[in-house]
């Protein structure tokens, strides 16, 4: 197995079957610093760098929660609009991560241009760690998320997956490329053009991630109703089909917008009429009205875990890149 020390976290395309379960051993390693909400010192020698072109809650402080919890000092911004990458010069990536570079000792970037971490870990002599790049991947809430399946259901070869949304978002792709190394049947449950509004866009599968899944012989199908499938699933990965722009850096609501139809919503009562009772539903946040709030407190939830999760597993990748873990 190729170490992790030094390296790149973009893509799940780059995975292994056993690297997979190496991070995941890690994580548990160093979950208890999590869960006993105490600090170690295993990267006291060390700083993370952000590097955010995009808003985040969970991905950004997660990846700094988890630097804090094992020691390290965090730097960075959270808005380029405030840093010369933003402003008026519009400084380029390599440019603004040769300088990153000499701030600290790995970059965790997310921005709204696809690729742009492939972009930045050509110039970085540090690792780079993909935080969510526009419509691409987000590796980072799909380790996070199958280390939550594997925490709840002991294993994850031979559940039954069904991932609804808008599957042009990053977290599908991550998603996909993942399961090709499990034993993991898929079902996209995403709107076609025009279903959520007149000129809405087509939110099925884009044809070059169903030709690449293909290629590494991912088990997928695609639905248009999550009830014809729900019953199912062991594994039920909600996001919103009502999105914002991502190839922008910022896109603030204006006027009214679309509810979610009910092909696409997960309700209490569609739960505990069609789905297993021992089915899990995720999503990696934010939400709109797609999961509505009395779904929370459910046996089906596991999107507070969830988040849980997202620490440690970011503290088990700061560890491994950075050479603390082996």
């Amino acid at each position: 197995m190729r170490s992790f020390a030094g390296r790149d976290i973009l893509s799940l395309k780059d995975f292994e079957r056993n690297e997979f379960f190496h991070v995941f051993d890690v994580a548990a390693k160093l979950e208890p610093i999590a869960v006993q909400r105490r600090n170690s010192d295993l990267l006291k020698e060390k700083t993370l760098v952000t590097a955010f072109y995009q808003p985040s809650t969970r991905t950004r402080l997660a990846h700094e929660a988890a630097m804090l919890r094992l020691g390290g000092k965090v730097t960075g911004f959270a808005d380029a609009k405030m840093t010369r990458a933003g402003d008026f010069y519009q400084e380029s990536i390599k440019d603004t991560v040769k300088m990153l570079e000499f701030y600290g000792d790995v970059i965790v970037m997310r921005h709204f241009q696809q690729g742009a971490p492939h972009e930045a870990a050509k110039w970085a002599s540090i690792p780079v760690i993909n935080g969510g790049d526009g419509w691409g991947e987000h590796p980072t809430q799909i380790l996070t998320d199958l280390y939550t399946v594997l925490k709840e259901k002991g294993r994850i070869d031979g559940l039954k997956w069904v991932a609804v949304g808008d599957m042009r978002m990053r977290t599908m792709h991550s998603l996909g490329y993942a399961l090709t190394q499990f034993d993991c049947p898929i079902t996209f449950v995403a709107p076609p053009a025009d279903a959520l509004f007149p000129g809405s866009p087509d939110m099925r599968m884009p044809e070059s991630y169903k030709a690449d899944f293909r290629q590494y012989s991912l088990n997928f199908r695609e639905a248009e109703h999550i009830e014809q499938v729900i019953a199912d699933a062991d594994v039920i990965l909600v996001e919103p089909v009502v999105q914002p722009d991502y190839t922008k850096s910022r896109d603030e609501r204006k006027g009214e917008l679309p509810t979610t139809p009910d092909n696409y919503k997960i309700t209490r009562e569609l739960l505990e009429r069609k789905a297993k009772p021992d089915a899990i539903l995720l999503h990696s946040l934010p939400r709109m009205d797609e999961i509505p709030t009395d779904v929370d407190i459910t046996r089906w939830s596991r999107y507070w875990q969830e988040a849980f999760n997202g620490v440690v597993m970011r503290m088990a990748l700061l560890a491994l890149v950075l050479g603390a873990m082996e």
